[in-house]
């Protein structure tokens, strides 16, 4: 139970440091690989939680299954079009990104 109530405490935490940013304002993290996309299938919490706790057999489920991954540039380019604002959490060196809306093409 004590690493359930972990888990809870590190996603309460990362809840409030979770923001809406415009794609335009991502640009240097994605110049530098630091983007992870991930799917509208996961809870974008549960993935940042999840990083945090290096589980790593978990995100190369996530991987394999194409639910968190690169951002291709054929999406980046469409975000960048229409400056999508994204959900975004910084698991330094990473930001975790997820594009609520439903134009969001993978």
């Amino acid at each position: 139970m004590s690493s359930s109530r972990n888990n809870d405490e590190i996603k309460a935490r990362l809840n409030l440091e979770t923001s809406r940013i415009r794609w335009h304002e991502l640009q240097t993290y994605y110049a530098r690989g630091q983007i992870v996309r991930v799917s509208n299938n996961l809870d974008l919490l549960e993935v940042a939680s999840e990083l945090t706790a290096d589980n790593r057999a978990l995100f190369e489920q996530w991987l394999a299954a194409g639910d968190v991954g690169d951002v291709s540039p054929d999406l980046a380019r469409a975000w960048y079009e229409r400056n999508a604002e994204l959900w975004a959490v910084v698991i330094a060196p990473w930001v975790l990104i997820q594009d609520r809306s439903d134009a969001s093409v993978h």
